[in-house]
């Protein structure tokens, strides 16, 4: 195991003070990863990274999300610490979603990804046809 990392029996792995392992099944930086490798999350964190938005707009935003995943997916945010959830005491009561600091940084390095998948889509695209292709024959 590595170091700055212990697990004990009912507890998933800690990081204590240092780097977690992705290699790890019970590291919890694996969930986190999967977290922030999530589609839903991606996108949410773009969003939010242009400004706080409401439910209602970010699910109006992102096509094809449910309610229920948008819901499960910005509570996780959430907890992770990527994003804040403030209430305002309206009639209708007002709830609004904005990325945290911590949440910018990670947004910092999904950008460069984003930006990669927008520019190169047509060459994927172009492989997934040779492919195709080539299962045929």
């Amino acid at each position: 195991m590595q170091d700055g990392t212990f697990s004990t029996l009912g507890h998933f792995g800690e990081t204590a003070g240092g780097r977690g392992d992705v290699f790890n099944a019970n590291c919890p930086t694996r969930r986190l990863l999967d977290r922030v490798g999530d589609k839903w999350s991606v996108l949410i964190l773009s969003l939010l990274g242009d400004g706080e938005r409401r439910f209602s707009a970010l699910k109006r935003e992102i096509g094809g999300v449910s309610q229920k995943m948008l819901s499960q997916t910005l509570r996780s945010l959430e907890r992770d610490g990527l994003v804040t959830r403030t209430v305002a005491p309206t009639v209708p009561v007002t709830v609004v979603y904005a990325i945290t600091p911590l949440g910018a940084e990670l947004l910092a390095a999904l950008s460069i990804m984003i930006d990669w998948a927008e520019a190169r889509i047509d060459a994927v695209t172009e492989a997934q046809r040779r492919f195709d292709r080539r299962d045929r024959l």
